[in-house]
């Protein structure tokens, strides 16, 4: 029997770890290859991208899509998690602060900026998870990386007492900090900030819309049928449609010509499709004319 294979769009409900939601899938698929794309928080709901079966090697080539989520952020509070669940570390009345500064600062945080992860966060610090180094009362610093974000909006700015509300919506590149982008953005109206709640909303062309919530999916009685094929979400790689010759030399490791069809650059990544399925990865080699060298074969001889 063929094992099960695909990609199942989740809503992911608050209180779960994705780690959680995979081990639900596997238990309810009875399928042992399972991972997913794009980590949501325990705090966070939304779209939670898993892969099932031999999907699952492709991971690392879905999720690359720009991510989008909505939330809300909470000004005058600071924490150490720079999210709800951590502790508060600072505190400054934002009565006095309005919706045109906060959006003004928030356009200071778009296009291509310098980001310090959160300290509790899943970057590797000398081997270990800064989470884990958080959690042990080690605070260590942590290196700026370059992100993208292409959207950072905010309205419905609302007074609390000395706190002040605002819903946001981001849209940002893989590896954007979104709580990092709320504690900066109350750094830069001059008050502690923090993330009081977040929800993606598409990773790429996957979106919230397509996506059933956990619950109902492990109450379903066809749990298969919500596998989607890979190929509708690995975004921004182009296709290459080989003959059957070419894609035998691919499964035996050998590297072949694809002529002028594709503009490539050396080390460019192809998905080789074959009757119509992701039949292997491919990568551009620095050789005229172009050619591509397999680097995962999926298809097999039949």
């Amino acid at each position: 029997m063929q094992e099960l294979e695909g990609v199942l769009l989740v809503d992911k409900p608050q209180g779960m770890t994705s780690h959680d939601v995979v081990d639900r899938v596997r238990r309810k698929l009875g399928v042992r290859r399972v991972g997913h794309a794009g980590t949501l928080d325990p705090m966070a709901t939304g779209l939670l991208m898993i892969c099932v079966g031999r999907v699952t090697r492709l991971l690392e080539y879905l999720g690359q899509g720009d991510k989008e989520y909505s939330g809300t952020v909470v000004f005058g509070v600071g924490t150490d998690s720079d999210d709800a669940e951590g502790q508060v570390i600072a505190q400054a009345s934002a009565k006095d602060l309005h919706l045109d500064a906060v959006r003004e600062a928030a356009s200071k945080l778009t296009g291509d900026i310098r980001q310090r992860p959160p300290q509790y966060s899943a970057v590797h610090v000398d081997g270990k998870r800064a989470y884990d180094l958080a959690r042990q009362g080690k605070r260590v610093e942590l290196p700026e990386r370059t992100v993208r974000v292409r959207a950072f909006t905010l309205d419905g700015l609302q007074h609390e007492g000395e706190i002040a509300v605002a819903r946001f919506r981001v849209v940002c590149s893989k590896g954007t900090y979104v709580r990092a982008l709320c504690r900066d953005l109350g750094e830069l109206l001059g008050v502690p900030a923090h993330m009081r709640s977040l929800r993606r909303l598409a990773i790429g062309s996957a979106r919230i819309e397509d996506a059933i919530p956990l619950d109902d999916w492990l109450a379903s009685d066809e749990p298969a049928f919500h596998l989607r094929d890979p190929l509708l979400y690995l975004d921004g790689l182009p296709l290459w449609h080989p003959s059957r010759e070419a894609m035998e030399r691919l499964a035996n490791g050998q590297a072949v010509e694809v002529g002028e069809a594709l503009a490539l650059s050396p080390g460019d990544l192809v998905l080789v499709v074959y009757a119509g399925t992701v039949a292997a990865v491919g990568e551009a080699m620095d050789r005229k004319p172009a050619a591509v060298r397999p680097k995962k074969v999926f298809w097999k001889r039949g």
